[in-house]
Parts: structure tokens; C-alpha cells; sequence
């Protein structure tokens, strides 16, 4: 039966309303998230066009390289993405616990997750290994290796990049050997200062530092960086051998790659997303495709990732504690090594066994002192030293520039052979080490400098306490930039010593307390 022309208007008017209806639905269900990404995880990039067809939500990536998502959120208060997805939030989160209310935790869900290691070239690990105590190297042998020259290595930056900090973190944390996160006191002095005398290599990002590394291969033995990345970059075939994986024993900072929802306006898509990343298909997708441990505990670990991830370390719960780290730390491009001047005491109340103890101490600092905090504590290549031996007056003076052993074996030989005087001239003696360390701000001022003092007696001749002041004030500035750390031993007058330290910006330490080698490693690296 022929149907009427008013008929078929009528049903081709609803077919067309219909094809509009549903189009209009696909529309408003197809979202576009902007997302701020740490440059490593374009490694997932290849998966963003499953979960866009999967949940009709798109993922718009912006890498950019960021340690604490500075800029995030905005000024206005409605920030620039919808979205970020970093290594880790924790320097951030800490920015907003210090915000005083500005800023508002978002809401956030780990992802995946991978342990800050080191990869090292097999033949170094085998000789770190020989050496390390229970064959489990340390973030502290590493440490060791990198003052004494026989390890170069390469980390990302830690004011720009979240692994870079992340790996900070983990040693400065290993250095304090509390095995708790890091207090305000575990950072008032520099403990990594050889360890940065390794570094040859860095980068914005993790990912740049790698690209950076697999271009000049010869300039680094090891990389810290994430499992993760170490594992595939193994698997690429651009090195010319293998690194072997290292889990530091004493600890390691894992990140877990979390998701955050900037934009509050956007949790029912951001739900969508979270909810198609946790899924076990994807989690071991995720896990194949970046080397990257899952966090959905239904997925088997890959053979790569069956090793333990070992001790956990705490991340500080300061912002104020990270930010003196990353500024101590400074710019890895530009290190410089420090300078301390030693002012030693060579009256003959020295003789015996405070010499032998003061000779212990040095031969510590040179590389003899295997403990965990020897080791981050010892001389490094490129640190400047000078010794100035005094009695009643100074008896010898000497500086090196650390670049071999030959250089420690010279200052071995000024502390080991010296001779000894009958008086005490202490303020003289100090005056003269400013009188060095002040040629030494002038002829380079970003080189920080430091004064220790180690006597075991009173000042009986020479410069008096106020003489030596006034003399002090004299210098001016590049004075004031170095700051006297007494080390009272023996007899030496604490209050007087205390009174120095004030004075110049430096704190006494006692080594009646617990030995003359604690005393001199509680110090190094402070400023």
C-alpha cells in the first residue's frame, strides 16, 4: 500500500531527529581533559587512544618538566589543566600544607609505581659490590665511589625535575642514617658534597638525562634515575652494554605516578579515567609497556619486576626541609667543591694519644672510614684543603686541591709528620686561617668556605680573644661568609671557643662527647 506524502515527511522529520539526538549525546559524552604530565610518562601515550574510545574522554598531555607543579593552580584560582599526572605529589602536597589555606589539597589516586635506583655499569658494580659490606651496595658506597673519583653518574635536576628530587631525597635520607624521614638537623649542614662531586651528567627531566646519557655513554658510569626508565632503557638496544639495576640498601624513595584532579568541575571524568587506569587489563598493560609496577594487586608482577623494591624510604614532612636540600644541592651544572681550612693544634699537650686521634680523624676523612657516615663524610675530588699547624705561632701551612690520592697522602704527611710547640697561640692561629679564608672568598665567591678549629688547650700567648675581633671585623664581608666551627678537646676552653663560634655565624661541637672522627664528620659540609 502506497503511504501518503504526509506520512513519509512525517517519518523522515523523526529519522533526522533521531540521527541529531543520538550525535549530540556522542558529543556531550566525548570530554577533552588538559593534562600537565612529567615528560617520562610519554610512555603511555600509545594508550590514550584506547581509553579515549573506551570512556569517551581524551587525554590532552603537556610534558613539562616540574618538581612541585609550581603554577598549579593558577592566580586566578581556575588553573591552566584539568588534570596533572607526575612522578610524585609530594613536594606539592607539602606546598599546600604550607600555603596557609591558599591552596586546597586536590584529589589524587596513584597509578602505577617504580623505586628511584641506580643503574651502574656491570664492571663498577662488581668492584662496588666486592667492597660493600653483606655484597648490598648503598647509597653510601655510591657516595663513597663518587668522592673518590672512580664513579661518574648522571641525575635530573632536582629544582626542575620530581625523579631528580626524588633521588635527593633518598640519599640525603641514607646520609642521615636515622631511618626516618628527614628532620630540620639532618639537613643544617651539607651531607652530600662528594656525592655531587660525581655527578657529570643531568637534565631537566629524567627523560632528557637519558636521552643526554645515551649520546655521551663515556662521560658517566651510572644513572639514578627510576627503575622504570633504567628497565627500558635496557631494552632499547642504545647502550653499548647492559646497566645493572641497583637497589640501594639503604633505602630508596618510591614514587607511585599519581593522577590529580586539578579542576574539581571535572571529577566525573576524571572518575572515568581513574577507573579505566586501575583496571587489571590496563595495569598490566601499563606494566608491559613502561616497566612500571602496578598498583592493582591482581596483576602479577613480569619477570623484570619480581625483584623486591627493598626498603621504602619516608619523604620529609617539611616543605621548608626539601627546599634547604635542593638549594644546597644547587645547580648540577655548575658544582664547585668547598674549602676548609683546618686549624690544628700542635702544642705539645697534643703528644700521644691526642695525636694519634687526631691522625685517626684525618685518615677518616680520607677514604678509611668505611661506616655509612664515613663514607658521606669523607674528602672529595675537587674540595680544597688547607691545614694550618699552630703552637705559639704557625708552624706550617699548606693547601690542596683534592685530585688524586697523592693529594690526600700530602695532607696525611702534614698532620702525620709534624712537630710541636710549647705554648698556645689559638686567636693568632685563627686569625691567620681567616686571613686565608678571606683570599679565598675574594678570589672566588661562589666557593663556599668554612673554618675548623680543633684545640685542646688554652690560649696562653699571642692575639687575645677581643684583639682577635677587632681584627676579624677588619675583613668585612668576605669574612662574615665564613663561618668558625670549634671542636673543643682536651682542656680547651669551651666558653671561649663557644664565643667564637657565635661570633663568626659557626656552632662548638665537644668531642669529649664521643670521639675526635664524630666530631669532625658532625661538621663537614656545614656552612
Amino acid at each position: 500500500m502506497k503511504r501518503p506524502p504526509a506520512v513519509l515527511a512525517a517519518a523522515l522529520v523523526l529519522t533526522l531527529l533521531g540521527t541529531l539526538v543520538s550525535a549530540c549525546t556522542r558529543d556531550a559524552e566525548h570530554i577533552t581533559l588538559r593534562v600537565l604530565a612529567s615528560p617520562e610518562l610519554a610512555d603511555v601515550e600509545p594508550l590514550l587512544d584506547e581509553l579515549e574510545e573506551d570512556t569517551g574522554v581524551k587525554l590532552e598531555m603537556a610534558y613539562e618538566a616540574t618538581a612541585d607543579l609550581a603554577g598549579q593552580p593558577a592566580a586566578s584560582g581556575r588553573s591552566a589543566y584539568d588534570l596533572a599526572w607526575v612522578a610524585s605529589d609530594r613536594s606539592f602536597l607539602l606546598r599546600v600544607q604550607d600555603s596557609g589555606g591558599r591552596l586546597t589539597r586536590p584529589e589524587s589516586t596513584a597509578v602505577m609505581r617504580s623505586p628511584v635506583v641506580v643503574g651502574i655499569e656491570r664492571d663498577l658494580a662488581d668492584l662496588l659490590r666486592a667492597g660493600a659490606s653483606g655484597g648490598r651496595i648503598s647509597w653510601a658506597d655510591v657516595a663513597d665511589a663518587a668522592a673518590e673519583g672512580r664513579l661518574r653518574f648522571g641525575m635530573a635536576d632536582p629544582r626542575r625535575s620530581d625523579t631528580g628530587r626524588a633521588a635527593l631525597v633518598g640519599v640525603a635520607t641514607a646520609a642521615a642514617g636515622t631511618g626516618s624521614a628527614l628532620r630540620e638537623q639532618d639537613v643544617s649542614c651539607d651531607r652530600l658534597r662528594g656525592f655531587r662531586s660525581g655527578q657529570t651528567l643531568t637534565g631537566a627531566s629524567s627523560r632528557e638525562l637519558i636521552s643526554t646519557y645515551v649520546e655521551h655513554q663515556g662521560d658517566a658510569e651510572a644513572l639514578i634515575a627510576h627503575e622504570a626508565e633504567l628497565l627500558a632503557l635496557n631494552a632499547s638496544g642504545k647502550l653499548r652494554e647492559p646497566l645493572e639495576i641497583v637497589h640501594p640498601d639503604d633505602g630508596m624513595v618510591l614514587s607511585d605516578f599519581p593522577l590529580l584532579l586539578l579542576d574539581p568541575g571535572r571529577r566525573e571524568a576524571y572518575g572515568k579515567v581513574v577507573d579505566w587506569l586501575l583496571g587489571a587489563d590496563v595495569q598490566k598493560k601499563l606494566m608491559e609497556r613502561t616497566f612500571r609496577r602496578p598498583v592493582n594487586q591482581d596483576v602479577e608482577l613480569s619477570a623484570p619486576l619480581r625483584a623486591s623494591v627493598g626498603n621504602a624510604l619516608s619523604f620529609p614532612d617539611r616543605l621548608s626541609i626539601v627546599e634547604q636540600l635542593v638549594d644546597d644541592y644547587g645547580d648540577p651544572v655548575h658544582a664547585i667543591g668547598d674549602q676548609v681550612v683546618f686549624v690544628l693544634d700542635f702544642s705539645t699537650s697534643m703528644r700521644g694519644e691526642r695525636i694519634a686521634d687526631l691522625r685517626a680523624a684525618f685518615a677518616g676523612l680520607s677514604g678509611a672510614d668505611q661506616s655509612a657516615t664515613g663514607k658521606f663524610a669523607r674528602f672529595y675530588r675537587g674540595e680544597r684543603l688547607t691545614v694550618v699547624r699552630f703552637g705559639g705561632r704557625v708552624l706550617e701551612e699548606r693547601t690542596v686541591t683534592v685530585r688524586s690520592d697523592a693529594d690526600l697522602r700530602t695532607l696525611d704527611r702534614i698532620v702525620t709528620g709534624g712537630g710541636f710547640d710549647d705554648a698556645t697561640a689559638v686567636w693568632s692561629a685563627l686569625d691567620r686561617g681567616y686571613r686565608i679564608a678571606t683570599d679565598a672568598v675574594r678570589a672566588a665567591p661562589e666557593r663556599p668556605v668554612a673554618i675548623v678549629l680543633m684545640t685542646d688547650g688554652e690560649n696562653n700567648t699571642g692575639l687575645s680573644y677581643e684583639e682577635f675581633l677587632r681584627r676579624h671585623e677588619r675583613l668585612g664581608s668576605a669574612a662574615d661568609a665564613v663561618p668558625t666551627f670549634p671542636v673543643q678537646f682536651g682542656e680547651a676552653d669551651a666558653a671561649a671557643l663557644k664565643r667564637a663560634a657565635a661570633a663568626t655565624g659557626g656552632r662548638m661541637v665537644d668531642a669529649g662527647l664521643s670521639s675526635l672522627s664524630d666530631a669532625f664528620k658532625e661538621i663537614r659540609g656545614c656552612h
